[in-house]
């Protein structure tokens, strides 16, 4: 089952050069203060500073600020991270407090990026994804999870330590490592839909790994739990970063008997096989092009079709 790797996946790939040494510079601010080529991505709790987003604009776009701009200047230490340099210039992460009114630029406003995440250039999109995973695990570790203290950030922002000198205690980022995987009997691909779905759509089969157990065996749980259906060969595929909130998806294809019996699990509310010949019919609705889901199905179908997935269902 050896299909062509795709591209870097969906907020993925070479778009930030990450510099994390820089991060032991007991200067890395001032340094940023003091280069005029800086700029800061603003947040506002899960939300980031967009613009181009009102009606007939063409794509929204970061709306990166300037080191002087008044926002920048007035905010503290502890409420920026180093991104790294994005497009060869320093990035910065600017926390602003979810209740604290700033003066923003014209024609700006702070965004969510899931529902924009498509139609954002791809690099930004990246860079965007890195920050809300960011923003998300300090707004978690305001406080120290063994003493109660408060924390306080370090190494750039990429480290929070317990202020308790007798705990001391350093968190790093989490990801939450989710398998996403498509079952496949050689000719027909296993997808199933969750209720809350748009009506006619469905995807591959994922879930989230638990302690104790390989990649592997979450996947083979997974599908048995969600499908009723046992896999006799799992294969890695790609991964792609899933900020919402905090998750890697690690995609495989894995393969399944041809009459293997279908029983709906608990999380979903069908399961069906599909064929070729259903899916470049538009036969179901599928993920949108940039999930993981979708590049799962399409390596699979692009194996054994003439023409493309993403072709057909442009």
């Amino acid at each position: 089952m050896d299909f062509e790797r795709d591209s870097p996946s969906f907020f993925s790939g070479p778009y930030i050069d990450r510099r994390s040494e820089q991060r032991e510079a007991a200067s890395w601010l001032a340094d940023a203060r003091a280069d005029p080529r800086t700029r800061y991505l603003v947040s506002c709790g899960t939300a980031q500073l967009m613009r181009g987003i009102a009606p007939g604009d063409a794509e929204p776009r970061i709306a990166f600020l300037p080191g002087n701009h008044p926002i920048v200047e007035a905010a503290g230490a502890d409420a920026m991270v180093l991104l790294g340099w994005f497009e060869d210039v320093p990035c910065l992460l600017l926390e602003l407090g979810s209740d604290r009114a700033a003066d923003l630029p014209p024609g700006t406003s702070f965004q969510e990026l899931r529902p924009l995440s498509a139609r954002v250039p791809r690099e930004e999109a990246a860079l965007l994804a890195y920050a809300r995973a960011l923003s998300i695990w300090r707004l978690r570790n305001r406080f120290c999870g063994l003493c109660g203290s408060p924390t306080r950030p370090e190494r750039a922002g990429h480290v929070i330590r317990c202020s308790n000198p007798d705990c001391a205690q350093e968190i790093f980022p989490r990801i939450e490592p989710a398998i996403i995987v498509l079952v496949t009997d050689g000719e027909r691909a296993l997808l199933g839909r969750q209720p809350s779905w748009p009506p006619g759509r469905y995807s591959t089969i994922a879930g989230f790994v638990e302690p104790g157990e390989s990649l592997e065996d979450a996947v083979a749980r997974e599908v048995l739990e969600e499908t009723g259906v046992r896999v006799r060969r799992v294969d890695y595929h790609a991964s792609q970063p899933w900020p919402f909130p905090s998750s890697l998806m690690l995609g495989f294809h894995a393969v399944a008997d041809a009459d293997a019996p279908i029983r709906v699990g608990h999380e979903l509310d069908d399961v069906r096989w599909f064929s070729r010949e259903e899916l470049a019919s538009g036969i179901p609705l599928l993920p949108p092009a940039h999930a993981i889901s979708f590049h799962l199905i399409a390596a699979w179908f692009d194996a054994g079709s003439p023409v493309p997935l993403a072709a057909l269902r442009a």
